[in-house]
This record gives C-alpha cells, structure tokens and sequence, in this order.
C-alpha cells in the first residue's frame, strides 16, 4: 500500500485561493456614502409605502425594486403588451373619489373597479354607515386574450386615472395603457344630486392586441351586505332582476340558489329589500348568465352578507374595438327616482303583477305621498290611507251585508223547500226550486260574494305597497322604532320556527280584529241559506276560518313590517264598526222583506244565463230520472 505525503502545492493553492476570496468581499463592500444612500431610500420607501400615495405594484409576477429608479422583472414576459401599463407610477393601489350629495364611490387603480359606494343619506338597521360596496365584495372584471396567446383580467391589471369636470360633473377616465395612444377605458360621470352614474367601457387602438377569436367576458359578482333587521325577511326581498329585449322583466327566484341563461339583456338588478345596485346597459348583452344564491337564512347567526349574485357575459366588438355605453345605478329602490330614467328599472319595486300593480302606482303611491306633504308621521299616515280605502269600500261593504240580510229574511222559504224535497235524489229539483224563488224574490247569493272578491285586489295591492315602501324604513310609530320591519315588544330566550326569537305586538292586535271580524261574519252567514245534503258545511268552513285566520296573522306576520299589520289591524278594526252601524242603524230587515213581497209579485224576466241554466238543470234532471227508471 503505497504511504500518502503532504502535498506543498495543494497548500499554497488553497491560500490563495482564500486570499482572493477575502479581497473581493473587501473590495465589494459599499463605502460609508454608499450605505447612507441605501438606507435613506429604504427609509423612504417604507414611508412612501404607508402614505396615501403608495406606489407599490401588487401583482405576483412584478418585484419592485426601491432605488434611484423602480425596474419592473417579468412584467414583459407576463402581461405582454399590457407591461406598459404596469411600468406607469400610476401602477398602485392608489383610489379617486366621485362623489355628490347623495352618493360617494371610490375608484380603485387596481382594476379600474369601484372600491366603495356609500350612500349617504342611510343607514343601516344598527346605525352604520350604509355601504354597497365595500372590503372587496365587488368585483368588476373583463376576461380577454391577447394576440400573443395570453388570457388576463382587467381586475388585476393597473390602470391610470384622470380626473376632470363636464360643467358640474365629474368625469374620471380609467385608462389601462398598451401605450400612449393605445388603450382600454372606463370612464365615470357622476352629475349632482344623481345615483345613477354614466360608465362606458371602450377601447382604441387595440385591435391588433386583442384576440378576436377569444370572447370578451363581462363578470361582475357582488356579496350584498345585510343591511336591515330580519335576515329573512329582508332576504324575502332580495333577488336579481334582468330586463330582456322585449322589455320582459324577469327575476331569479328568492330562496336558494338560482341560475339562467337568457338572450339580449338590456340590465341586471342586484336588488336587496331596500337598496340595489344595477348595471344597464345600450347595447344588450347578447348571452347573459346570470346566478343568485343565498348566504344566510338563520336569524340567530350575526352575518355580514345575506346573498350572492353573478353575472357574466360576452362582449362583442365592433370593428376589433369595445365600444359600450353603461350606467351604474347605486341608490335607494324608491319608485319615485326610478320611475325618473326611462329604462324600465322602476319595475324592480315590487308593486305587484297586473291589476295590483295598477292600483298601487295610480291610487296609493299618489295619495301616500299627498298625505306625506301634510303629515309627518308615518303611522298616522297609514292610519288615514287606512281610513281612506275603507271609507272608499264601504258600499261593497254595504252591498254583501244587504245580501245577507236578504238572504236572512228568505232562509224560512229555504227551510220550506229542504223539508218538501228531502235526500239526495232530490237534490237537482230542491237546487232549481230555490233558484227560482230567491229569482223572483229579486236576490242573487252571487250578490255577496261579488262586493268582497271586489275587495281582494285592494287587499293584495296593499300587502305589496308597505313593505316595498322605503319612505317607511326606520320611521317609528308608538312602540315600533320601524314601520318597515317588524316590532318587537318582547325578546324571547328561544326561537320558535316560524315565529322567531320575539313577540311582535301589532300583529296580536291584527289578530284580534281579525278574530271578531270572522265572527261577525261567520253569524252572518248561520243566518243565511240553510245547510243542503251534499253540498259542504259553510258553517264549520267559516268557523274553521274563523280560528285559522288570526292564528295565521299571528305566526307569518310576527316578521313581518310592523306597517302591514299596523294596517290590518286598522283596516278589520273599521270594517267591523262599518259592519256594526249598517247593521244597527242602516239595515232594516221588516223593510226588506217587504220589498221581496212586492217583487215576488212583479213579473220577472229570465236572464238569458238564467233561462240556459234551467234548461240545462232541467235536461240533468230528466236524465237522472231515466236512469232510475232503467234501475
């Protein structure tokens, strides 16, 4: 085994080769006026960092660098034509501001989006100022692909502001720069006293940096804010509306989550109980899908959001450019405003469909807002509009209960018939006997029952103008602090389903009169036709009803807005008095039937109706007889 000896060479090259090493860490160390300088940009960077006036990029693919100049590494590689825009000071989450009287938004660099929209003249159910968008729960996005096969989104790309006046407006033009005279824009006007916001979306020079063969994708989602004091019954409220092309006004259902896809979208509604923010739109969306899907439906969870919409869809261009005119409405769904812009956006206040909706917006908004001019408070309003339509009702009042009394007066002649044409065999012939003298006797049972179907529209409409009344929101009367949610006099330690965790009071008071106007009504009809064999039991009907309907009042209404049960108790609460006068003081039951003495005795002409019904009864009761002879 051959011995190993030292090697003198491998020594000094090893020397050396530490000597060299320790003279260039000397040599490259920076002098005492270097080190002052890059501490002093340090220092100034972390101030500038903390201001205002931070420029800062906040994209993953961009590392700045804080010396004498700020270099920018793989911008080039990553955002291709559009690294312009992110080498430009503007390239920060820097913020403008428009804002009037009634709305402030704050416009972010980052994505060219809205930041925060409060309006100010709210606030929410715990005092708060009320925000529409707020901490990143909007996103306003364009999805594209570039001509060198790269797929970017506006929102996380730079764009640089500037800030002018169009007369009294304000006019902020987002620009996100391939270069000077290449561009895509988003440009704001916000006028005075306005909630509703130019926006245009358009592009120039950029046709030949787009890829046309990729669709431009519109996605704009939002996180809506609980903003009033019953989840659930706000979350009643809040639903995504769209008007098509044929100016078809179209919703995604309320609870749950919902989805479509639908054609030519003139504009999308994110609309809560009280508050909604809607993008319209000239030049429709030709595809449009569209998502709502609820957050929170337990009244025992605190939550920030209640509901979450979607929208995303294609944008087209025109001669390789994007040439959009938009508007942003953020503000209040108060049908007065709406009504103001003629793009159909007031229909998102729900007024009701058809004849409801009718009598709401030409009878009820109109002497509400009379009543406003005089009257400060809003209970006392509800309570005169109140008394209005029940003054206005009062003769259909007045007409069914006359139809009672007569139908009291000739229950004797009924009875008569009953005992003459006893079972069911007879029942054809007992039916056509009493039509025939309740006919010569001048009386129609249709004659009570058509006053009140009369009042069902009155009845509906109403349920839909109070809760979709924002004049009422956080304005008190008596104990309710808010006729636009529901009133609670007393916190219960647990939550009933249905019910919920309170007991509200105007609703107990609703049920009561409910209670005595059934059965004032339920004595009325015990006195009118008697029972015939086959035919159901109106007595135990409306005895059931009698029950059923305060108890319904009492559970559904117990969230609901204190005003509709303000109103209902109110309203059953005069038609029992108006019921309680006619009888007593108008009604004279000697007189009535006096009169249908005399008209038995006047020649009666059949209706046409009449004369085919008897026809056709009395085929029925000819072919019943035969088919009893064959038996």
């Amino acid at each position: 085994m051959e011995e190993k000896k030292f090697d003198i060479n491998s020594l000094i090259g090893f020397v050396l080769l530490g000597a060299i090493l320790l003279w260039w860490m000397y040599s490259t160390q920076p002098t005492p006026e270097e080190q002052a300088k890059k501490t002093k940009t340090e220092q100034v960077q972390e101030e500038t960092q903390t201001s205002d006036t931070t420029k800062s990029i906040s994209s993953p693919e961009i590392i700045v660098q804080a010396n004498d100049s700020i270099s920018f590494i793989n911008a080039q590689s990553q955002l291709g034509a559009f690294a312009y825009s992110a080498s430009l000071s503007s390239a920060s989450d820097s913020e403008t501001v428009l804002e009037n009287d009634l709305l402030r938004l704050v416009i972010s660099n980052k994505g060219g989006q809205i930041k925060e929209a409060l309006l100010k003249k709210y606030v929410t159910h715990d005092s708060l100022p009320l925000y529409i968008i707020k901490e990143n729960n909007n996103s306003f996005n364009l999805n594209f692909g570039t001509s060198d096969n790269r797929t970017l989104n506006t929102k996380d790309l730079f764009f640089e502001p500037t800030l002018s006046t169009n007369g009294e407006n304000q006019v902020l033009s987002m620009k996100l720069k391939v270069a000077n005279d290449k561009y895509l824009e988003y440009r704001y006007e916000m006028k005075p006293s306005e909630y509703m916001v130019d926006f245009n979306v358009r592009s120039q020079g950029l046709n030949s940096t787009l890829n046309t063969s990729k669709e431009i994708t519109l996605d704009w989602g939002l996180e809506a804010f609980r903003k009033e004091k019953s989840i659930r019954y706000e979350n009643q409220q809040t639903e995504m509306y769209y008007e098509k092309g044929d100016e078809d006004i179209d919703y995604l259902s309320v609870g749950g989550e919902d989805d479509a896809e639908e054609q030519n979208v003139n504009w999308v509604a994110y609309k809560q109980h009280f508050f909604s923010a809607i993008l319209i739109t000239e030049q429709a969306f030709e595809k449009a899908s569209l998502l709502s899907k609820t957050l929170a439906i337990d009244e025992e969870i605190d939550t920030t959001f209640t509901k979450a919409f979607s929208l995303k869809a294609p944008l087209a261009l025109q001669g390789g450019e994007l040439n959009y005119n938009m508007n942003w409405y953020i503000g209040p769904n108060d049908y007065q405003i709406l009504k103001k812009y003629d793009r159909n956006i007031k229909e998102i206040t729900n007024l009701g469909w058809g004849i409801f909706g009718y009598i709401n917006r030409l009878i009820f908004i109109p002497v509400f807002n009379f009543l406003q001019l005089y009257i400060g408070n809003y209970g006392l309003i509800i309570i005169l509009l109140t008394i209005v339509v029940r003054i206005i009702m009062s003769p259909l009042v007045y007409k069914s209960y006359l139809s009672s009394a007569k139908m009291k007066v000739l229950r004797p002649e009924m009875d008569e018939i009953n005992k003459r044409l006893p079972g069911k065999e007879n029942a054809m012939k007992r039916q056509q006997e009493t039509m025939a003298m309740q006919s010569k006797a001048g009386v129609s049972p249709l004659s009570g029952c058509i006053p009140a179907l009369l009042q069902m529209p009155v009845f509906f409409a109403l349920f839909r103008f109070f809760p979709s009344n924002i004049d009422l929101r956080q304005k008190g009367f008596l104990w309710a602090e808010d006729l636009s949610a529901y009133d609670s006099v007393f916190k219960l330690p647990f939550n009933i389903p249905m019910y919920g965790d309170h007991v509200s009071l105007f609703p107990i008071l609703a049920s009561v009169a409910i209670f005595f106007y059934m059965k004032m009504s339920q004595s009325q009809q015990m006195n009118m036709a008697p029972q015939q064999e086959g035919m159901p039991d109106m007595q135990k009907m409306m005895k059931m009803m009698m029950y059923l309907s305060p108890i319904m009042m009492l559970v559904f209404f117990n969230m609901y807005a204190s005003s509709l049960s303000l109103y209902y108790f109110v309203s059953n609460l005069l038609t029992v008095a108006i019921m309680l006068v006619i009888k007593n003081f108008i009604i004279d039951e000697d007189k009535i039937h006096a009169q249908i003495q005399v008209n038995k005795l006047k020649p009666k002409k059949e209706s046409k109706f009449r004369q085919r019904l008897n026809d056709a009864m009395a085929q029925a009761q000819e072919q019943q007889a035969k088919q009893k002879k064959k038996k």
